[in-house]
Formats: structure tokens, C-alpha cells, sequence
């Protein structure tokens, strides 16, 4: 008897939380790097971003995020777009991406 398995946003999210920025040494899901994700059957398509434009992790990421997704039972092919708009920002920063950079402690609102 087969199985197929089935692709969700949380499974392959999941898989993405295992990809660190080698900078930073934070996931890229911590990082609010993913942007949008859309799966069709065993597709998957990733549009994502760098912290910068410059980032010299960028190949290093964007092969982490291929290998991840690639490994995940059911996917059969995976698009990545990297694009710059918006622009990647602190506060897309998840909570615990925050924390792991010290960066937890309260905002100061002027």
C-alpha cells in the first residue's frame, strides 16, 4: 500500500527553520526571509529575500533552502524567486529571532 504524502505551508516551513543565515546564525524563518509560498501538488514555489543585496551568504541560503524542500517526501520540484521588494527589515524579525540576537528586550515608543 502507498502513501502520499501531503504538503503543507507548516511542513515546509518547518524544513526552512532548519536553514541558518551562516551570518547571523538564526533560521532564515526566524529571519523573515520566506515571503510566500505556494505548493501544487509536489510543486513548490519559494519567493524570498536576503538581508541585503550584498548578502555574501546569498548562495549558501538559497542552496540550503533548495536542498530542504527537496528532501521533504512528495516534493518533485522547487522554484525559488529572490526578489528585493520590500526590502528585508529588522522588524520582519520573528520573536524568537529577536531574542536570539538580544534583541527581546522592550521598544521605546517616542
Amino acid at each position: 500500500m502507498s502513501t502520499t504524502a501531503i504538503l503543507t505551508e507548516a511542513t515546509i516551513r518547518d524544513a526552512l527553520r532548519l536553514v541558518e543565515d551562516p551570518e547571523f546564525s538564526i533560521s532564515i524563518e526566524d529571519l523573515g526571509l520566506i515571503y510566500a509560498l505556494e505548493i501544487q501538488g509536489g510543486d513548490v514555489h519559494v519567493t524570498m529575500t536576503l538581508t541585503s543585496m550584498y548578502c555574501p551568504a546569498g548562495d549558501v541560503i538559497l542552496n540550503g533552502v533548495g536542498t530542504a524542500i527537496e528532501a521533504l517526501p512528495g516534493v518533485t520540484s522547487v522554484g525559488i524567486d529572490l526578489v528585493w521588494t520590500p526590502t528585508w527589515t529588522p522588524e520582519r524579525l520573528t520573536p524568537a529571532g529577536r531574542a536570539q540576537l538580544g534583541w527581546d528586550e522592550p521598544r521605546i515608543e517616542e
